[in-house]
């Protein structure tokens, strides 16, 4: 067989198993999607199951997830911290948010603002 053959017969193979992956990710936002909501304010997604990430949405598998969300600094001038379980489910995006009831508050409740399925670029498992 030629080299050339060789190459492309590999290159090939190397695409293909990548079609093989789970593509059935998730992702969430430390965003708004409701801006009329005067009570809520973006977050910072510290962690997902404890492994820290900068990429803006964040991709996650299917499933239950423990976030380690920063909200809003308060009127004190430093960010609460507080934990989040979500039960992801496949082909979605997350839109989270800090709810405060004053905005010199440095304490939140987190909470999914949106929920919006990703299209049919994603394939949901079945």
């Amino acid at each position: 067989m030629s080299k050339t053959l060789v190459a492309t017969t590999l290159a090939s193979l190397a695409l293909l198993s990548g079609c093989a992956t789970n593509p059935a990710t998730s992702q969430l936002l430390g965003e708004r999607y409701i801006l009329t909501n005067i009570d809520t304010y973006p977050v910072q997604i510290v962690s997902v199951d404890g492994v820290s990430s900068t990429l803006s949405p964040q991709r996650v598998e299917p499933g239950r997830r423990e976030l380690l969300l920063r909200g809003p600094p308060g009127g004190a001038g430093y960010s609460a911290v507080e934990s989040f379980t979500l039960e992801v489910q496949p082909c979605t995006r997350y839109y989270i948010v800090a709810v405060k009831a004053n905005p010199l508050d440095t304490n939140f409740k987190p909470r999914v603002d949106h929920v919006m399925p990703l299209g049919s670029s994603c394939r949901a498992p079945g």
